[in-house]
């Protein structure tokens, strides 16, 4: 398995994608309760290979992604050819920017001395998708980007 297998309320959610995933490999209903029943083992190879495949279908269209702590943000926009980070360090330990006073601060002194913010390119390894993943495994979640787009404009 190269990801990680899909929750079981994840797997509720794509039930019918579920279904269909089956139907290309000629499994019907009977057959998958047959199965799971006599060949558990192989009924769990068959979640993590659609597991597999739901995530790198949604690794691919992942065009950016955050991870946002008391007193940092990473805002990755994940390009074709490489990663572009701008980090934001919070220097004044009193603000909270997961609340929204501290994130009202945070966007009425972002360009104070209390503020420290760094960008950076980062070229991907071999497997694109695996890097992407990888954010997302240490706290990153896929965002339509409104705050990169929002601190790249007020860098420019």
């Amino acid at each position: 398995m190269k990801y990680t297998r899909l929750t079981k309320e994840q797997l509720e959610e794509l039930h019918q994608e579920f279904i269909n995933f089956l139907a290309t490999q000629s499994i019907t209903a009977d057959e998958w309760a047959s199965i799971k029943a006599e060949k558990p083992e192989v009924a769990e190879q068959e979640i993590d290979v659609f597991s597999d495949l739901v995530w790198e279908g949604v690794l691919t269209r992942a065009t950016y992604l955050e991870n946002i702590s008391p007193q940092h943000m990473y805002l990755f926009h994940l390009r074709e050819d490489e990663m572009k980070l701008i980090a934001v360090k919070i220097l004044n330990e009193n603000i909270n920017i997961t609340t929204k006073e501290g994130f009202a601060w945070l966007r009425d002194n972002y360009s104070t001395g209390e503020v420290e913010i760094l960008t950076a390119n980062k070229a991907y390894s071999e497997d694109r998708n695996a890097d992407k993943f990888t954010l997302i495994q240490q706290g990153s979640n896929i965002t339509k980007g409104q705050l990169f787009q929002w601190f790249e404009g007020m860098l420019a």
